[in-house]
């Protein structure tokens, strides 16, 4: 019985633990349900500068925390939905941006994975090439060279007599 319990209530801490922090808090939600739901479309495609892969919709971050109040002050203040967004890009960059637009500043964002990746796979072929025994793909053999005049000789007795190549026979 207890360790069933102690199964349970495992999971629940479990289950518990890996749900989003509280994020919005009762004392941040605006009396407005117009602006209020204008805030949290706001704030969702905002990112939390601390959690850095998730908006500050969802973060629980003290940083997140601020930047959903100021998004409801600046609301509240009469601006428009990108005018707040405007103003947290003047703040914090495009970097405060889920979705940062596609713009010079912003390349390295957008592109730079990539970059990585191509960059990364060149390496690993460079590094396979380097290391095969063999030649490298799309290249020929080396053709050799003529017999040097003993070798030629060599030769012609092993053909002339194929016991001649054994070891001992002064081949």
């Amino acid at each position: 019985m207890t360790h069933t319990l102690a199964a349970v209530l495992l999971a629940l801490g479990l289950a518990w633990s890996a749900m989003p922090a509280g994020a919005v808090e009762p004392d941040e939600i605006l009396d407005d349900p117009v602006l209020e739901s204008r805030a949290r479309d706001i704030s969702a495609g905002l990112r939390c500068l601390v959690c850095q892969n998730e908006s500050i919709d969802a973060s629980g971050a003290d940083l997140a925390r601020d930047l959903r109040i100021l998004v409801r002050e600046r609301l509240v203040a009469g601006d428009s939905d990108d005018q707040v967004r405007a103003y947290m890009v003047a703040r914090y960059g495009d970097f405060v941006l889920l979705k940062p637009p596609v713009k010079p500043e912003t390349y390295l964002l957008w592109f730079g994975p990539a970059l990585f990746l191509l960059l990364g796979g060149f390496g690993v072929v460079v590094y396979l090439r380097r290391r095969s025994p063999g030649p490298a793909m799309g290249t020929e053999l080396a053709r050799p060279g003529p017999l040097a005049p003993e070798e030629q000789a060599r030769l012609k007795r092993i053909l002339e007599d194929p016991g001649a190549a054994a070891p001992g026979n002064g081949a």
